[in-house]
């Protein structure tokens, strides 16, 4: 039996009781669609393993690979983005695998926002919740936004206004936001899997074309590492140029990787989570390794620091120009031609889908703070198919900041936004840190043993130490050029430092502004709620397991190979 807590505001926590099922046809019970959601608070289960996983593979590809690492390789050189890469990509593993391990022990309706609350403070919680909703009510106009821009690729906008576009993509994404979990998941499933068919598509071809396989027969190797180098410099020159360079790039690796732990959302609603959310965490290892790791080694071979081509795309990125990318710029360097204007359209599938996974992932948050009484009480409640409507409808107006961009002025404030977005995914990043800290002390000291555990952290609470280390440091100097003088903006870019910084005093003041008010204490080890609800989802999963092995055991030759030898890719 679930056991509810009482939080500082007097409302019973939630517990993983606030998801129900939702079976597809002839999945569950005399084949019903779904089960009647008869409280209206409840979510539903209908996103399987391949939605999953899928799902955490699209939430690590987006506009920030596919663009943001043009910006990256300009100012440091591809030595000094390959480095970046790669130490955030590990980073970014470290917080996944301190995730997994939470949410395979007790996945919650709330996602990350509950581990907080449980096993940190309340007040954590809280701070959390409302810091990661701010980095999704901004960024997902700003999606809408690159999303028109880049139609402008085709349709000038002296032709037609970009706000035409945004409101066009805004119906289409609330309107699959709307009709379930189940076509959501279907549909990202989709899109998922057409931006992992692009990005890999793009590494072979990065690779063929670096061993001579273009038009032009030009095996370029390391040519650029050595001519103009593998590190440029940035505002000093020498060693300390080359080392701020490098440092630089941390801001736009993190931006790239934000995203990734969009599996923690996921877990209220995914089917048999003790299994699926391990292995999506699991992979991501891979995906980093080749997604991220591998595409920018390649890039750094392909494109100078110094190209003409490449400094006019980042010039431009800020207004989604397809240029923008510099795979684009690649390509272009390379001698295809017919190529940049299919590579759009692929751009624009990346930002569409991240638009729609956005204002998921904005909608579920708040649901998930209206269920453990931080935010109004009326925002949890949910449909028949279990969505959230009125937290749905509360993010998309947010979503109506897009057209702030119709003018071309508004297009710097969105800018901006990137840049507040980058400060609220690091504090999300240390909270999961610091969350999976108290719930490993929790768990020892209530005599959880590691075989107890669907799945564990392989670097342990050591590893999240290390990393939540790094994210500090990271969050502290990520904007340190604002204080070097320029022709652009003086001696201080007060602008920068605003939206680089504000994130830190606003997840202050919430954490000790609720403490203050609810007079809250911080948890402590031998009194975490690591039980509460855990028998309801045992429970599920002994009845999904029970399920999966009768289906299994009526298939036919097809569906069983499917199962073995093919299922396994999603």
């Amino acid at each position: 039996m679930a056991v509810n807590r009482k939080g500082a505001s007097g409302s019973s926590l939630e517990s993983p009781l606030e998801t129900k099922h939702e079976y597809s046809s002839g999945e569950g019970p005399a084949g019903d669609a779904a089960v009647v959601n008869l409280d209206h608070r409840s979510l539903h289960r209908g996103l399987k393993a391949r939605h999953i996983t899928m799902i955490a593979i699209g939430g690590a590809i987006g506009t920030g690979l596919i663009i943001g690492t043009g910006a990256a390789l300009a100012k440091a050189g591809p030595a000094a983005i390959f480095i970046s890469y790669s130490m955030v990509g590990f980073l970014v593993y470290l917080v996944m695998c301190a995730l997994g391990e939470m949410a395979a022990w007790l996945p919650l309706a709330s996602g990350f926002t509950g581990y907080a609350t449980r096993f940190v403070d309340p007040a954590l919680g809280f701070s959390l919740g409302y810091t990661y909703w701010f980095k999704y009510i901004i960024i997902t106009p700003n999606q809408l936004t690159a999303a028109a821009l880049v139609l402008q690729y085709w349709i000038d906008r002296e032709r037609v206004n970009p706000g035409v576009f945004i409101a066009v993509f805004l119906i289409v994404i609330v309107c699959i936001n709307y009709f379930g979990i189940k076509f959501f998941g279907e549909f990202e499933f989709w899109l998922s899997s057409i931006k992992v068919v692009v990005i890999l598509a793009l590494i072979l071809l990065s690779l063929i074309l670096a061993l001579g396989g273009g038009p032009m027969h030009d095996r370029k190797g390391f040519r650029y590492w050595k001519n103009p180098g593998a590190f440029n410099v940035y505002i000093d020159t020498g060693d300390t140029g080359r080392f701020l360079a490098l440092w630089s790039t941390m801001v736009t690796a993190t931006f790239a990787y934000l995203g990734t732990e969009l599996v923690g959302v996921t877990v209220g609603e995914a089917q048999n989570p003790r299994r699926t959310i391990p292995r999506a965490i699991k992979l991501t290892f891979y995906r980093i390794l080749i997604f991220y790791v591998l595409s920018v080694f390649l890039l750094g071979m392909l494109v100078p620091y110094n190209s003409e081509e490449l400094v006019f795309a980042n010039e431009n990125s800020g207004k989604g120009n397809a240029s923008a990318s510099p795979f684009v710029v690649a390509i272009k360097l390379s001698g295809i031609n017919a190529l940049p204007g299919i590579l759009n359209g692929c751009i624009l599938v990346f930002v569409f889908s991240a638009a729609n996974s956005d204002l998921y992932i904005a909608s579920r948050t708040l649901y998930g703070l209206a269920v453990e009484g931080k935010a109004p009480r009326f925002l949890a409640w949910t449909d028949s198919r279990g969505v959230p409507v009125y937290s749905l409808v509360a993010c998309t107006l947010f979503a109506f900041l897009a057209f702030l961009n119709v003018s071309d002025d508004s297009r710097t404030v969105f800018l901006y936004f990137v840049n507040l977005v980058t400060i609220f995914g690091l504090l999300t990043w240390i909270s999961i840190l610091v969350s999976h800290i108290y719930f490993v002390r929790a768990r020892r000291a209530q005599g959880v043993e590691k075989h107890q555990m669907a799945y564990t952290a392989p670097f342990g609470i050591g590893g999240s130490y290390g990393a939540l280390f790094f994210c500090i440091l990271i969050a502290i100097f990520k904007n340190f050029d604002v204080f070097t003088p320029s022709k652009k903006y003086g001696k201080f870019d007060y602008k920068s430092f605003i939206t680089g910084y504000l994130g830190i005093p606003l997840y202050l003041i919430m954490i000790f502004g609720y403490k203050w008010w609810y007079k809250t204490e911080g948890v402590k080890p031998h009194t975490a709620d690591l039980f509460g609800g855990k028998q309801a989802i045992d429970d599920e999963e002994t009845e999904f397991l029970a399920r999966q092995a009768e289906k299994r055991a009526n298939e036919k030759g097809a569906q069983a190979f499917y199962r073995r030898f093919v299922s396994w890719i999603f």
